[in-house]
């Protein structure tokens, strides 16, 4: 009995590394229940991606009547501060705070400052719709206003967020620490939408009031959790007599950084131009009912899930990030065409693959750069390599979206006119026009990693822990 016994507890021991490819993330100097807390600052970041993107672009045009070009204007003023990411992440770096914190502060900054925007957003969006006697300029104003707190917060909050979990986080296990980062900003977008779903079910200014307000002070309380005792006071590294501008020079010339925030921002875009066409696409193209575009939100997330969890265990055993991320683009493309050729072959399973894959390939790509980034950053410098990446990342999605409504609607009048032949006229041209630069963008990725791929230490990277581990153990790994 009691060797049996051992080996049911040692067989019990190993589910949840197994099953749950997120449960080995903690380590003696970061703990799971620690790590766990930390990470709620991403399910607030995804919560409010989702209110601006999702819920809000919805119920200010449809039950408020507020015009498209001025929503998409509104939803576009949070990527101002993306660029800023770079320079936020170097100041929590050479901060030094009078009660001893470094990274702490900013977060606890960028907390209020979307807390701020959050508050006075319902208010300002019922007299940006004329529901009130109130001019219209004010409402105008101060929407102008909410919508930029809550960017520069969430960029913010998010930027430092990751910086703080680097330090914390000991080498070995960042691999892991960072997919399950990205999982919970996943989980914060899914609950949202559902609840945010739920509670305006029945629409009603008062009912718009109470939710974003709500979502307020939950951003509050989560983010006061996620940051109570997890950074050390009086432990601050020594001043750095530098400026932004040095401080950019000196990282910029280590590890090909221009080459990586290329890369990423190339492979950011080709994943993000579809983002606001999908489910227009299947709708329109495969005559799919509503609630089948509305799945497609589950199977992005699904396959984003599996290639955060496929790339943790990649990197574990010992990748190359940049080669993981490359084969995120590769996935990409693969993704791309059999959305393509859903709508030829008149196929929603097709679609669905594809849809799927789209999710797996931007999980691991995404997860590949951002730990490259972690990699490659001196200490010093960890705050500055996750802003800029960031930074990247944001700009990149932020101004591909903004242009795939502009060539789809191109595209879709150049077809219906006949100016590209007669096989083309159809309802599916100006999608796959987008999905088709989208392809090249990511191709042109692959071409910009290779190199970096290549990379060899002495041509100035950073060793890290993981070039202790052979490239043929992530080869034996891909082929288990």
């Amino acid at each position: 009995m009691n060797r049996a016994s051992a080996v049911l507890v040692k067989g019990l021991m190993r589910i949840g590394p197994q099953i749950l490819p997120f449960a080995d993330a903690g380590s003696a100097e970061l703990p799971m229940p620690r790590l766990l807390r930390l990470s709620l600052f991403q399910v607030t970041v995804g919560m409010a991606a989702v209110l601006l993107i999702g819920t809000l672009n919805r119920v200010m045009i449809v039950e408020l009547g507020v015009p498209s070009w001025l929503v998409a204007l509104m939803l576009s003023l949070p990527l101002l501060f993306a660029p800023l990411r770079a320079l936020i992440g170097f100041r929590s770096d050479t901060h030094r705070s009078v009660l001893g914190w470094r990274r702490v502060p900013y977060i606890w900054f960028g907390t209020m400052l979307q807390f701020g925007g959050l508050a006075i957003m319902p208010f300002s969006l019922l007299i940006l719709s004329g529901d009130t006697t109130g001019p219209i300029i004010i409402g105008q104003a101060a929407a102008a206003l909410a919508f930029l707190l809550v960017g520069a917060g969430l960029h913010t909050v998010q930027t430092v967020g990751l910086a703080l979990a680097t330090d914390l986080a000991p080498a070995h296990t960042r691999p892991r620490v960072v997919a399950l980062l990205c999982a919970m900003l996943l989980v914060g977008m899914g609950v949202s939408a559902l609840a945010f779903g739920a509670l305006l079910a029945n629409f009603s200014a008062i009912r718009l009031i109470q939710v974003v307000q709500g979502a307020a002070v939950v951003t509050m309380v989560l983010n006061c959790v996620a940051l109570w005792k997890q950074e050390a006071r009086g432990a601050l590294p020594p001043v750095q007599n530098v400026d932004f501008s040095e401080a950019w020079k000196r990282f910029a010339s280590t590890g090909r950084a221009r080459r990586r925030l290329f890369a990423t921002a190339l492979g950011t875009a080709g994943f993000s131009m579809q983002d606001i066409l999908l489910e227009p696409y299947g709708g329109r193209v495969l005559h799919l009912p509503v609630s089948a575009t509305t799945a497609l939100t589950a199977m992005l997330a699904l396959g984003s899930g599996v290639g955060l969890a496929i790339a943790a265990r990649w990197l574990t055993r010992g990748a190359d990030p940049h080669r993981v991320a490359g084969v995120g683009a590769v996935v990409g493309v693969v993704a791309f065409f059999a959305v393509i050729f859903a709508a030829p072959a008149d196929s929603s399973t097709l679609f669905s693959i594809g849809v799927t894959l789209i999710g797996l390939g931007g999980g691991l790509f995404a997860h590949g750069t951002l730990t490259a980034s972690m990699q490659t950053a001196r200490p010093e410098d960890r705050g500055l390599a996750l802003g800029a990446w960031g930074a990247a990342q944001a700009t990149a999605a932020g101004l591909a979206i903004a242009a795939s409504g502009a060539v789809n609607d191109a595209g879709s009048m150049l077809a219906a006119s006949g100016a590209l032949g007669e096989a083309l006229v159809s309802p599916a041209s100006g999608y796959a026009i987008v999905y088709a630069i989208e392809i090249l963008l990511l191709l042109a990725t692959v071409v910009a990693i290779g190199p970096l791929v290549r990379f060899t230490k002495q041509d100035g990277e950073a060793p890290t822990d993981f070039d202790l581990v052979p490239t043929s153990t992530f080869n034996s790994g891909v082929m288990q």
